[in-house]
């Protein structure tokens, strides 16, 4: 008769111990947030280009009708909803929901306030800016200017609308907005037009900022492209096809090589230290055969 085994039944009714679920990977939520950045970058960038032109028109055009202007106010608010909506879709998919919140407070501000629409005239920078980067990688001065037109049309229909009708205020209409919008963001300061309400003077400074920031890209971009001719030396330009035709001769003193004349000089270094070793091995090979020759004269000879 077979013993049963130790524990009998209550062994096997007892539970064990519940397997630990996999741990999600830690990338798994900005995968899907980029994912859906992806998928609406360029639909809402087209809705941002909407937006613009219904907010644009009533501030161009004081005079439309009554019906145009229902029209671009039914635009902007239904471009206003698919950014709260697109917002919150994206805090949903970021790993951390209040993170994600802490960190993007302007569009939170839109969202929440719709006062605060026209601050999606910033997003429409924004979104330009970040969707044309790929094509505008290493053109940085055409990254800028792009990026400097649009502020500049952001700040003068801003400015214009703020100041139009304001007691005092010398910005009338969208004309002298653009006017003003130049001359600020250059950092000229003419001073014939200045703005009188608390929000034009808020636009003013945001495009001072932007025009340092414009003038340092611009004089950090010619900078780096002085040092790089310097660097290269007066024949630059013929080392740009690949490295034909360069020798290490070809680098005179005091002049920095380039990245070819190095690739093509440490290859001339390697060829020469496998010519060493190969004749030294050569040398031990032909004394050893040297030594056995000599081990085995004296046997080779007839008594």
């Amino acid at each position: 008769m077979t013993p049963a085994p130790l524990g009998g039944a209550e062994d096997a009714a007892t539970p064990g111990p519940p397997e630990p679920r996999p741990a999600p990977h830690p990338d798994g939520g900005h995968a899907r947030l980029r994912r859906w950045q992806a998928a609406t970058e360029w639909p809402l960038t087209a809705v941002s280009l909407l937006f613009l032109v219904a907010y644009a028109i009533p501030i161009a055009r004081p005079d439309v009708s009554a019906d145009v202007r229902a029209v671009c106010t039914t635009v902007l608010a239904l471009t206003w909803l698919l950014f709260v909506v697109d917002y919150v879709v994206r805090a949903r998919l970021a790993p951390r929901t209040w993170t994600y919140v802490r960190r993007h407070p302007l569009e939170l501000a839109v969202v929440v306030l719709p006062v605060l629409r026209p601050l999606l005239l910033v997003s429409v920078v924004v979104r330009l800016n970040r969707a044309n980067a790929v094509r505008l990688r290493g053109r940085v001065v055409r990254f800028a200017v792009a990026g400097t037109f649009l502020l500049v049309l952001v700040g003068a229909l801003l400015v214009t609308q703020a100041e139009r009708g304001a007691p005092g205020a010398s910005i009338v209409n969208l004309g002298d907005g653009f006017w003003w919008a130049m001359v600020t963001i250059t950092t000229v300061g003419y001073g014939d037009m200045v703005p009188v309400t608390p929000s034009g003077r808020v636009v003013a400074v945001c495009l001072m900022l932007g025009g340092v920031a414009l003038l340092g890209v611009v004089t950090a971009t010619l900078a780096s492209l002085l040092v790089e001719r310097v660097a290269r030396g007066p024949s630059g330009d013929a080392d740009d096809e690949g490295g034909a035709g360069v020798g290490v001769d070809d680098v005179p003193l005091g002049r920095v090589a380039s990245p070819e004349q190095v690739a093509l000089l440490t290859a001339e270094v390697q060829a020469l230290r496998a010519e060493i070793v190969a004749a030294r091995r050569q040398e031990e090979r032909d004394e050893r055969r040297g030594r056995g020759q000599r081990g085995a004269a004296p046997g080779d000879v007839d008594p």
